[in-house]
């Protein structure tokens, strides 16, 4: 069976060990969405990773709705991003643009204007705003004439995150953001060729897929659901034969890798799971399938042993461990990251966290 520190293939992009840096929204982009000097340092420090998944990255001012997070619709944002590319690979590192358009999930003091989503729904709970936390406001339900320009602002991203020196595209499609809203009956009422039956369900996500594989290669785009959890509101009534059959039409694109954030019964990822899903999914999907969800070392490499997964994206591991890949080797003992600077700040918790002696990552 493969180990952790074994190379994988991942279409076009080779991984040097299977250890992937999970995409983490940290919120150190300007308000115009154009990445900062300080996020070149932080990506770098974390370029032993097999893979770096960037973290979230708006496709559109519509589709962006977290305070300072960057975005990929503009020049100024790629040329903001070739620093942060440039530092990655300097060091030896591969990067992954995360294309993202939060859909319901957009407030407008973001977004500029009513959310848009696959049908007229009103997420829970509430949006970050730069005032602080504010009620979600009801979606209006997207058009066909919105839906092709949404894709097409899929396109234009994927193309942009190549000029700026990523080595390919995730879309994110979990989590309750747009492609989930599309995807799942507890958020898609439509009654069109977009919503009803799971076939149609699956349209949104594969004129995504079709568009960014025609701009960029299909061999460089990689997608991640989160199928056995109930995220922000956005939950479907049969996940087994919803993501089965998404994992048919992903091996039809001929997609090379998928990441599932796919927690088990003890999860930090606030919400109740249920059965896993990957196991449905990996006799109908040949490409590579990358796990994530609160895994350490030997967790990890037990999940590569089972023979379903082929690599492990860890997430809140890399915050506080920027040398994580040699932690792993090493069984050594990991930083305690501090909460308080997840998503917005500056150096403090972000590029301050100590590498162990004579560790490759600084």
């Amino acid at each position: 069976m493969p180990s952790l520190f074994d190379s994988l293939d991942l279409g076009a992009i080779n991984s040097a060990n299977r250890i992937l840096m999970a995409p983490l929204t940290r919120g150190r982009a300007t308000r115009d969405a154009v990445p900062t000097p300080i996020m070149a340092d932080y990506y770098r420090q974390r370029s032993s990773a097999g893979l770096i998944i960037s973290e979230a990255t708006g496709i559109s001012r519509e589709g962006l709705g977290w305070p300072n997070a960057p975005g990929l619709w503009s020049d100024a944002q790629v040329d903001g991003w070739k620093p942060v590319t440039a530092a990655v690979h300097e060091a030896g590192g591969k990067i992954v643009a995360q294309l993202w358009h939060m859909g319901r999930l957009v407030h407008p003091d973001l977004g500029g204007g009513q959310p848009i989503s696959s049908s007229a729904t009103t997420a829970p709970d509430f949006a970050h705003t730069y005032e602080g936390k504010k009620p979600y406001v009801q979606a209006r339900a997207a058009s066909e004439a919105d839906i092709t320009r949404i894709v097409r602002d899929y396109a234009t991203a994927a193309r942009n995150a190549i000029r700026a020196g990523f080595d390919g595209v995730q879309i994110h499609g979990a989590n309750g953001y747009l492609v989930d809203q599309f995807l799942r009956d507890g958020a898609n009422h439509r009654t069109d060729r977009y919503g009803g039956s799971i076939d149609n369900r699956l349209n949104f996500v594969t004129e995504v897929i079709e568009a960014i594989g025609g701009a960029i290669g299909i061999e460089r785009t990689g997608i991640r659901f989160s199928p056995n959890v109930h995220s922000q509101g956005v939950e479907d009534s049969d996940p087994q034969a919803l993501f089965t059959a998404l994992a048919r039409r992903l091996e039809e694109l001929k997609v090379p890798w998928i990441e599932l954030r796919e927690p088990g019964d003890n999860t930090t990822f606030g919400s109740t799971p249920t059965a896993p899903v990957s196991p449905a999914m990996r006799p109908h999907y040949s490409g590579k399938i990358v796990v994530n969800s609160d895994y350490d070392g030997p967790s990890g490499q037990a999940r590569l042993d089972e023979g379903i997964a082929d690599g492990i994206a860890f997430g809140r591991a890399f915050l506080a461990n920027p040398d994580l890949v040699e932690r792993i080797r090493r069984q050594a003992s990991l930083n305690q990251p501090d909460s308080s600077t997840f998503y917005g700040g500056g150096a403090e918790g972000y590029v301050d966290y100590p590498a162990l002696p004579e560790s490759k990552a600084a």
